[in-house]
Protein backbone atom coordinates (compact mmCIF):
# COMPACT_ATOMS: atom_id res chain seq x y z
CA UNK A 1 0.00 0.00 0.00
CA UNK A 2 1.20 3.42 -0.98
CA UNK A 3 0.67 5.99 2.01
CA UNK A 4 -0.64 9.35 0.58
CA UNK A 5 0.85 12.48 2.01
CA UNK A 6 -0.55 13.90 4.45
CA UNK A 7 -1.83 17.82 3.84
CA UNK A 8 -1.82 19.76 7.34
CA UNK A 9 -3.82 22.94 7.76
CA UNK A 10 -3.21 25.42 10.01
CA UNK A 11 -6.66 26.35 11.98
CA UNK A 12 -7.51 28.65 14.63
CA UNK A 13 -8.25 27.83 18.29
CA UNK A 14 -11.37 30.40 18.22
CA UNK A 15 -12.64 29.26 14.52
CA UNK A 16 -12.36 25.32 15.86
CA UNK A 17 -13.91 26.36 19.33
CA UNK A 18 -16.92 29.08 18.79
CA UNK A 19 -19.25 27.39 16.74
CA UNK A 20 -21.95 26.32 19.24
CA UNK A 21 -24.25 25.48 16.13
CA UNK A 22 -23.17 24.89 12.28
CA UNK A 23 -26.10 26.29 9.99
CA UNK A 24 -25.78 24.39 6.55
CA UNK A 25 -27.87 25.91 4.14
CA UNK A 26 -27.97 24.60 0.41
CA UNK A 27 -28.09 27.12 -2.37
CA UNK A 28 -29.55 26.80 -5.70
CA UNK A 29 -30.96 29.74 -7.58
CA UNK A 30 -33.18 31.50 -4.90
CA UNK A 31 -31.75 34.96 -5.67
CA UNK A 32 -35.10 36.53 -4.79
CA UNK A 33 -35.42 34.96 -1.13
CA UNK A 34 -31.63 34.53 -0.24
CA UNK A 35 -31.06 38.20 1.31
CA UNK A 36 -34.01 37.86 3.36
CA UNK A 37 -33.08 34.14 4.68
CA UNK A 38 -29.29 34.62 5.13
CA UNK A 39 -30.07 38.18 7.11
CA UNK A 40 -33.17 35.75 9.26
CA UNK A 41 -29.65 33.83 10.10
CA UNK A 42 -27.44 36.71 11.04
CA UNK A 43 -29.84 37.94 13.21
CA UNK A 44 -29.70 35.15 15.35
CA UNK A 45 -29.95 35.91 19.27
CA UNK A 46 -27.26 32.53 19.62
CA UNK A 47 -24.13 34.15 17.94
CA UNK A 48 -21.31 31.69 18.04
CA UNK A 49 -22.56 30.23 15.10
CA UNK A 50 -21.10 29.28 11.96
CA UNK A 51 -23.12 29.51 8.58
CA UNK A 52 -21.86 26.68 5.92
CA UNK A 53 -23.30 28.22 2.41
CA UNK A 54 -23.56 25.02 0.27
CA UNK A 55 -23.77 26.59 -3.69
CA UNK A 56 -25.00 23.90 -5.97
CA UNK A 57 -23.69 25.38 -8.94
CA UNK A 58 -26.33 28.37 -9.09
CA UNK A 59 -26.68 30.11 -12.48
CA UNK A 60 -28.41 33.12 -11.10
CA UNK A 61 -26.84 36.22 -8.35
CA UNK A 62 -27.05 33.32 -5.54
CA UNK A 63 -23.28 33.00 -4.98
CA UNK A 64 -22.76 36.95 -5.53
CA UNK A 65 -25.32 37.48 -2.77
CA UNK A 66 -23.31 34.82 -0.86
CA UNK A 67 -19.86 36.47 -1.39
CA UNK A 68 -21.46 39.73 -0.33
CA UNK A 69 -22.65 38.90 3.18
CA UNK A 70 -19.44 36.10 3.13
CA UNK A 71 -17.20 40.04 2.93
CA UNK A 72 -18.86 41.46 6.27
CA UNK A 73 -19.68 38.78 8.42
CA UNK A 74 -16.66 35.97 8.85
CA UNK A 75 -19.03 33.52 10.68
CA UNK A 76 -20.22 32.70 6.89
CA UNK A 77 -18.48 29.98 5.12
CA UNK A 78 -18.99 29.35 0.88
CA UNK A 79 -18.36 26.19 -0.84
CA UNK A 80 -19.04 26.02 -4.22
CA UNK A 81 -20.16 22.29 -5.75
CA UNK A 82 -21.10 21.32 -9.18
CA UNK A 83 -25.03 21.44 -8.91
CA UNK A 84 -26.11 18.16 -7.37
CA UNK A 85 -28.85 18.78 -5.56
CA UNK A 86 -29.81 19.41 -2.01
CA UNK A 87 -29.04 15.84 -0.44
CA UNK A 88 -24.99 16.24 -1.79
CA UNK A 89 -25.23 19.76 -0.58
CA UNK A 90 -25.72 19.10 3.21
CA UNK A 91 -23.83 16.35 3.10
CA UNK A 92 -20.86 18.43 2.00
CA UNK A 93 -21.65 21.49 4.63
CA UNK A 94 -22.37 18.11 7.30
CA UNK A 95 -18.79 16.99 6.66
CA UNK A 96 -16.81 20.81 6.84
CA UNK A 97 -18.97 20.95 10.02
CA UNK A 98 -17.69 21.98 13.38
CA UNK A 99 -20.06 23.17 15.57
CA UNK A 100 -21.82 20.78 18.70
CA UNK A 101 -24.96 21.09 16.69
CA UNK A 102 -26.18 20.85 12.80
CA UNK A 103 -28.97 23.10 11.86
CA UNK A 104 -30.17 22.26 7.97
CA UNK A 105 -31.86 25.05 6.46
CA UNK A 106 -33.71 25.69 3.56
CA UNK A 107 -32.65 28.83 1.79
CA UNK A 108 -36.13 30.04 0.39
CA UNK A 109 -37.55 29.99 4.14
CA UNK A 110 -36.46 32.45 6.62
CA UNK A 111 -36.56 32.05 10.92
CA UNK A 112 -37.45 33.45 14.39
CA UNK A 113 -34.54 35.57 15.29
CA UNK A 114 -34.72 33.31 18.36
CA UNK A 115 -34.65 29.89 16.58
CA UNK A 116 -31.46 28.71 17.27
CA UNK A 117 -30.85 29.87 21.05
CA UNK A 118 -34.45 28.42 21.85
CA UNK A 119 -33.86 24.84 20.21
CA UNK A 120 -29.79 24.79 21.47
CA UNK A 121 -31.29 25.74 25.29
CA UNK A 122 -34.00 22.70 24.74
CA UNK A 123 -31.07 20.55 23.24
CA UNK A 124 -28.38 21.14 26.08
CA UNK A 125 -31.12 20.46 28.98
CA UNK A 126 -32.14 17.83 27.73
CA UNK A 127 -29.00 16.40 26.32
CA UNK A 128 -31.17 15.78 23.23
CA UNK A 129 -29.98 13.85 20.16
CA UNK A 130 -31.98 16.09 18.45
CA UNK A 131 -34.85 18.79 19.17
CA UNK A 132 -38.36 19.25 16.88
CA UNK A 133 -39.66 22.71 16.96
CA UNK A 134 -42.80 24.11 15.69
CA UNK A 135 -42.93 25.76 12.23
CA UNK A 136 -45.74 27.36 9.95
CA UNK A 137 -45.99 28.29 6.15
CA UNK A 138 -45.85 31.48 4.42
CA UNK A 139 -48.01 32.07 1.76
CA UNK A 140 -46.44 34.46 -0.93
CA UNK A 141 -49.76 35.11 -3.00
CA UNK A 142 -51.28 36.14 0.04
CA UNK A 143 -48.61 37.81 2.32
CA UNK A 144 -50.54 35.41 5.44
CA UNK A 145 -48.48 32.97 7.93
CA UNK A 146 -50.56 29.89 7.91
CA UNK A 147 -50.41 27.17 11.06
CA UNK A 148 -49.66 23.67 9.88
CA UNK A 149 -51.13 21.55 12.71
CA UNK A 150 -49.99 17.95 11.01
CA UNK A 151 -46.16 18.77 11.05
CA UNK A 152 -45.77 18.44 14.98
CA UNK A 153 -48.30 16.32 16.28
CA UNK A 154 -48.68 17.19 19.87
CA UNK A 155 -51.04 14.98 20.99
CA UNK A 156 -49.01 11.46 19.92
CA UNK A 157 -46.01 12.74 21.80
CA UNK A 158 -45.34 11.87 25.84
CA UNK A 159 -45.84 14.43 28.76
CA UNK A 160 -41.84 14.50 29.07
CA UNK A 161 -38.98 14.83 27.62
CA UNK A 162 -36.66 13.31 26.38
CA UNK A 163 -38.18 10.37 24.89
CA UNK A 164 -37.39 8.08 22.14
CA UNK A 165 -39.52 6.57 19.31
CA UNK A 166 -40.65 3.86 21.47
CA UNK A 167 -42.81 6.49 23.55
CA UNK A 168 -44.72 7.94 20.60
CA UNK A 169 -48.80 7.00 20.51
CA UNK A 170 -49.22 6.45 16.74
CA UNK A 171 -47.39 6.05 13.40
CA UNK A 172 -43.74 6.89 14.73
CA UNK A 173 -42.99 7.99 10.76
CA UNK A 174 -45.84 10.58 10.96
CA UNK A 175 -45.06 12.55 14.49
CA UNK A 176 -42.58 14.68 12.50
CA UNK A 177 -42.81 15.35 9.11
CA UNK A 178 -39.39 13.93 7.67
CA UNK A 179 -37.23 17.12 6.28
CA UNK A 180 -34.68 18.15 8.55
CA UNK A 181 -35.01 21.96 8.64
CA UNK A 182 -37.29 21.90 11.39
CA UNK A 183 -34.77 20.09 14.07
CA UNK A 184 -31.16 20.54 15.56
CA UNK A 185 -28.98 17.77 15.53
CA UNK A 186 -26.01 16.88 17.85
CA UNK A 187 -23.49 16.53 15.50
CA UNK A 188 -21.46 13.62 17.44
CA UNK A 189 -24.78 11.97 16.99
CA UNK A 190 -25.02 12.09 13.64
CA UNK A 191 -21.36 11.22 12.94
CA UNK A 192 -21.53 7.98 15.53
CA UNK A 193 -24.91 6.72 13.88
CA UNK A 194 -23.36 7.31 9.61
CA UNK A 195 -26.57 10.00 9.30
CA UNK A 196 -26.27 11.30 5.96
CA UNK A 197 -28.75 12.62 3.06
CA UNK A 198 -29.69 10.65 0.36
CA UNK A 199 -27.69 12.08 -2.67
CA UNK A 200 -30.86 12.83 -5.14
CA UNK A 201 -32.86 15.70 -6.22
CA UNK A 202 -35.90 14.85 -4.11
CA UNK A 203 -36.92 13.20 -0.97
CA UNK A 204 -33.45 13.49 -0.03
CA UNK A 205 -33.99 14.08 3.89
CA UNK A 206 -36.23 11.53 4.58
CA UNK A 207 -33.75 8.90 5.00
CA UNK A 208 -31.78 10.97 7.35
CA UNK A 209 -34.77 12.48 9.42
CA UNK A 210 -36.67 8.86 10.25
CA UNK A 211 -33.29 6.86 10.46
CA UNK A 212 -32.15 9.65 13.25
CA UNK A 213 -35.74 8.93 15.01
CA UNK A 214 -35.47 5.28 15.05
CA UNK A 215 -31.65 5.34 16.84
CA UNK A 216 -32.05 8.45 19.03
CA UNK A 217 -32.31 7.75 22.74
CA UNK A 218 -33.13 11.90 23.47
CA UNK A 219 -35.78 13.65 21.80
CA UNK A 220 -36.59 17.04 22.54
CA UNK A 221 -38.97 19.18 21.12
CA UNK A 222 -39.96 23.24 21.06
CA UNK A 223 -43.65 23.93 19.85
CA UNK A 224 -42.86 27.42 19.25
CA UNK A 225 -43.21 28.20 15.54
CA UNK A 226 -39.85 29.35 15.13
CA UNK A 227 -39.66 29.09 11.24
CA UNK A 228 -42.02 29.83 8.51
CA UNK A 229 -41.67 27.68 4.94
CA UNK A 230 -42.05 29.89 2.31
CA UNK A 231 -44.55 28.46 0.08
CA UNK A 232 -45.77 29.50 -4.03
CA UNK A 233 -42.29 30.51 -4.67
CA UNK A 234 -41.19 29.09 -7.92
CA UNK A 235 -37.19 28.46 -6.83
CA UNK A 236 -38.23 26.23 -3.75
CA UNK A 237 -36.39 23.08 -4.26
CA UNK A 238 -39.84 20.89 -4.06
CA UNK A 239 -40.11 21.96 -7.97
CA UNK A 240 -38.05 19.74 -9.04
CA UNK A 241 -40.59 16.47 -8.63
CA UNK A 242 -42.04 15.89 -11.78
CA UNK A 243 -38.50 15.37 -13.02
CA UNK A 244 -37.90 13.59 -10.24
CA UNK A 245 -40.89 11.44 -9.37
CA UNK A 246 -38.94 7.91 -8.27
CA UNK A 247 -37.27 9.74 -5.61
CA UNK A 248 -39.52 8.79 -2.63
CA UNK A 249 -39.61 5.40 -3.88
CA UNK A 250 -35.73 5.22 -3.24
CA UNK A 251 -35.96 6.98 -0.38
CA UNK A 252 -39.00 4.19 1.28
CA UNK A 253 -36.46 1.86 0.10
CA UNK A 254 -33.48 2.96 1.66
CA UNK A 255 -35.41 3.35 4.76
CA UNK A 256 -36.39 0.05 5.36
CA UNK A 257 -33.06 -1.04 4.48
CA UNK A 258 -31.80 1.25 7.86
CA UNK A 259 -34.83 -0.49 9.63
CA UNK A 260 -33.68 -4.10 8.88
CA UNK A 261 -29.65 -3.01 9.57
CA UNK A 262 -30.95 -1.77 13.06
CA UNK A 263 -32.74 -4.92 13.65
CA UNK A 264 -36.25 -2.77 14.29
CA UNK A 265 -37.93 -3.68 11.10
CA UNK A 266 -40.00 -6.41 12.85
CA UNK A 267 -41.20 -3.88 15.41
CA UNK A 268 -42.07 -1.14 12.83
CA UNK A 269 -43.10 -2.70 9.90
CA UNK A 270 -46.82 -2.02 10.26
CA UNK A 271 -45.78 1.91 10.79
CA UNK A 272 -43.54 1.65 7.70
CA UNK A 273 -46.05 -0.20 5.69
CA UNK A 274 -48.83 1.98 6.51
CA UNK A 275 -46.27 5.48 6.04
CA UNK A 276 -45.32 3.73 2.17
CA UNK A 277 -48.63 3.70 1.34
CA UNK A 278 -49.05 7.65 2.80
CA UNK A 279 -45.91 9.00 1.12
CA UNK A 280 -46.86 6.74 -2.39
CA UNK A 281 -50.36 7.94 -2.26
CA UNK A 282 -49.07 11.90 -1.81
CA UNK A 283 -46.78 11.93 -4.98
CA UNK A 284 -49.04 10.26 -6.84
CA UNK A 285 -51.99 12.84 -6.12
CA UNK A 286 -49.46 15.60 -6.18
CA UNK A 287 -48.07 14.91 -9.83
CA UNK A 288 -49.22 16.50 -13.27
CA UNK A 289 -49.49 14.20 -16.57
CA UNK A 290 -47.74 12.63 -17.94
CA UNK A 291 -45.52 11.28 -14.72
CA UNK A 292 -49.07 10.78 -12.93
CA UNK A 293 -49.27 8.02 -15.25
CA UNK A 294 -46.22 6.24 -15.21
CA UNK A 295 -46.05 6.40 -11.31
CA UNK A 296 -49.88 4.89 -10.90
CA UNK A 297 -48.39 2.15 -13.18
CA UNK A 298 -45.18 1.37 -11.41
CA UNK A 299 -46.88 1.33 -8.05
CA UNK A 300 -49.69 -1.16 -9.26
CA UNK A 301 -46.85 -3.44 -11.11
CA UNK A 302 -43.91 -3.32 -8.87
CA UNK A 303 -43.68 -0.68 -6.41
CA UNK A 304 -47.04 -1.92 -3.97
CA UNK A 305 -45.52 -5.62 -3.60
CA UNK A 306 -41.95 -4.28 -3.32
CA UNK A 307 -43.46 -1.94 -0.40
CA UNK A 308 -44.53 -5.00 1.60
CA UNK A 309 -48.31 -2.60 0.75
CA UNK A 310 -50.04 -5.29 -1.12
CA UNK A 311 -51.82 -8.06 0.45
CA UNK A 312 -52.27 -6.60 3.41
CA UNK A 313 -56.02 -6.61 4.62
CA UNK A 314 -57.84 -3.92 5.20
CA UNK A 315 -57.39 -4.05 8.57
CA UNK A 316 -53.83 -3.17 8.45
CA UNK A 317 -54.47 0.20 7.21
CA UNK A 318 -54.83 3.11 9.69
CA UNK A 319 -56.08 5.54 7.15
CA UNK A 320 -59.50 4.20 5.78
CA UNK A 321 -59.46 6.72 3.07
CA UNK A 322 -56.03 6.29 1.93
CA UNK A 323 -57.14 2.08 1.98
CA UNK A 324 -59.73 2.92 -0.27
CA UNK A 325 -57.72 4.64 -2.73
CA UNK A 326 -55.55 2.17 -2.77
CA UNK A 327 -57.54 -0.71 -3.11
CA UNK A 328 -59.46 1.29 -6.03
CA UNK A 329 -56.16 1.61 -7.71
CA UNK A 330 -56.06 -2.60 -7.31
CA UNK A 331 -59.30 -3.21 -8.07
CA UNK A 332 -59.49 -5.08 -4.80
Amino acid sequence: MIDRPVRFVQVSRQEVTMAKVSVVIPVYNVEDYLRQCIESVLKQTLKDIEIICVDDGSTDSSLSILEEYAAQDNRIKIIKQANGGAGAARNNGLRNATGDYLSFLDSDDFFEPDMLEEAYNKAEKYKADFVVFNSDQYHMDTQKFVEVPWVLRKKDIPPYMPFSYRQLTDNVFKTFVGWAWDKLYNRQFVLEHDLWFQEQRTSNDMLFVFSALVVAKRIAINDRVLAHQRRGGGASLSVTREKSWQCFYEALKALKARLVKEDIYWELEKDYVNYALHFSLWNLNSLAEPTHTMLEKKLKEEWFEELGIKGKPASYFYNKKEYEQYAALMKL
